[in-house]
């Protein structure tokens, strides 16, 4: 299995230097961030100064309701790197897990800064696309004891929530008349991409569940 450096190596700089950054605090520390509720959001998804248009295109998801859905995705697989780390029992389900709780912690800093330059509140889209997978992960996961079991939940539920991550972002990315913005997905969509794919290489190790 490769190393966390060798997967991290492939990573764009700004996002390297991101986790250099945040690697002092402590992944515990990033963890328990990235779980606490976000700040709740203004009506209004542009600064007084000319920021990014708050009104809703075509697609149906303005850039607060995308900034928002980029947080909660990142702020969920995040969290659950963190249950996974203590409750898996397979090593790869672990460095899968660990990779989880620094790449999805260090681009929701990234998304975080982007939305205050732009001056972009995050304001969930009354039809959240992603809430339902969230929730039904870390229910899953808090019910399931430490087992090979929990690793192929865990696992199971990665592959689907990723999946649809990247549905999501891929219709962002095509959404937004931002250029700041669809350039952050547009370079996060690889590392989305590279996620699902090894999570089913891990799905596929472990087999289904008993």
């Amino acid at each position: 299995m490769k190393t966390e450096a060798a997967r991290l190596a492939g990573l764009p700089v700004g996002l390297m230097l991101l986790l250099a950054a945040t690697a002092c605090q402590g992944r515990t520390d990033n963890a328990a961030r990235d779980t606490a509720a976000t700040a709740t959001p203004s009506d209004s998804g542009a600064s007084a100064g000319g920021g990014a248009s708050a009104t809703t295109p075509k697609g149906g998801l303005s850039d607060s309701n995308i900034v928002a859905l980029l947080d909660e995705a990142n702020k969920a697989d995040s969290a659950a790197g963190a249950v996974a780390l203590k409750k898996a029992t397979d090593p790869d389900v672990k460095a899968f897990a660990k990779l989880m709780m620094a790449e999805h912690h260090a681009m929701r800093v990234q998304g975080e800064a982007l939305a205050k330059q732009l001056g972009v509140a995050p304001k969930p889209p009354e039809r959240d696309p992603l809430a339902g997978y969230v929730r039904n992960e870390m229910d899953a996961l808090k019910k399931t004891a430490k087992s090979a079991e929990f690793d192929r939940t865990y696992i199971d539920h990665e592959v689907s929530i990723h999946q649809a991550v990247l549905d999501f972002a891929n219709q962002a990315r095509v959404t937004t008349q931002t250029a700041e913005l669809r350039d952050l997905i547009e370079k996060a969509i690889p590392i989305v991409k590279k996620h699902l794919d090894q999570a089913q290489e891990i799905q596929k190790k472990l087999g289904p569940s008993a």
